[in-house]
């Protein structure tokens, strides 16, 4: 993707999606690290987690996008962020917590990403990951499916390849290319529902986000068009419930995994 990130559009929906950056936090098996890195840290919110919790650690926030970058600098003037690309970086000291929330999932190959993570942990370090896993929920079905189906269809290009599909492993998957490695791993899966006031909030919220492979090569005309098509397919696929509200189903994959000492 060309654009970079929209720190604001993404942080409209902060409380969501810093809940599963909480829980995943609650899981790690730490007391006291050295240094704990934010891998894809975005605004920060998910590295002010870390820091709360560990106040006498080095903690470090990685990303690949300048805008998040300058965000989260903003937010957390005392810590220390840099660009860095998760498929690709080297620490240049061993931590003893990667943190990777809703990151992965952008990056293929997750039977080596993940040990290749975990690797660069110190003794007794933990990876914590978490990743959203709706490719088959309605969202984002939907996302391929208008994609496919209008005069923006040429511009976009294969829904499958823009929408992600192979690139999660599933829960046994995952246990399965870290347990010959980690001295414990746990790993589980969650669907957070979350009230949304209406179709347009839905896709504003994933438009941060899932739905930024399908918008960023369109015009602004097909854009809107675009839009338009998968907001009234969102508001057929979510009908309003006893309250009025939107009930969106969001599955998330959460993976702990600890080396050995």
């Amino acid at each position: 993707m060309s654009a970079d990130w929209n720190p604001a559009l993404y942080t409209v929906f902060e409380d969501e999606r810093t809940r599963p950056a909480a829980e995943l936090l609650a899981r790690v098996p730490l007391e006291s690290p050295r240094l704990a890195v934010d891998l894809g840290c975005g605004p920060g919110n998910s590295t002010a987690l870390i820091a709360a919790r560990y106040p006498q650690a080095e903690v470090i926030g990685l990303d690949t996008s300048p805008a998040m970058l300058e965000s989260a600098r903003a937010r957390l003037p005392h810590l220390r962020f840099a660009e860095a690309d998760a498929g690709s970086w080297v620490p240049e000291t061993a931590p003893d917590l990667i943190y990777a929330n809703a990151v992965l999932q952008w990056l293929p190959d997750h039977a080596t990403l993940l040990p290749r993570l975990f690797g660069l942990l110190a003794p007794g370090g933990v990876l914590a990951v978490q990743m959203p896993d709706n490719l088959a929920e309605p969202s984002h079905r939907l996302m391929r499916e208008v994609a496919g189906s209008g005069p923006w269809a040429a511009a976009i290009g294969d829904p499958a390849a823009a929408g992600r599909l192979g690139r999660m492993l599933d829960p046994t998957g995952y246990y399965d290319v870290l347990a010959a490695l980690a001295e414990e791993v746990d790993v589980w899966r969650t669907a957070f529902h979350h009230r949304m006031a209406d179709a347009a909030a839905i896709v504003s919220l994933v438009s941060a986000t899932g739905l930024r492979p399908f918008l960023d090569p369109l015009n602004d005309d097909q854009r809107g068009g675009f839009l338009a098509a998968y907001e009234a397919a969102i508001d057929a696929a979510y009908p309003p419930r006893a309250d009025g509200r939107r009930l969106l189903a969001f599955p998330r994959v959460f993976i702990v995994a600890r080396r050995a000492l």
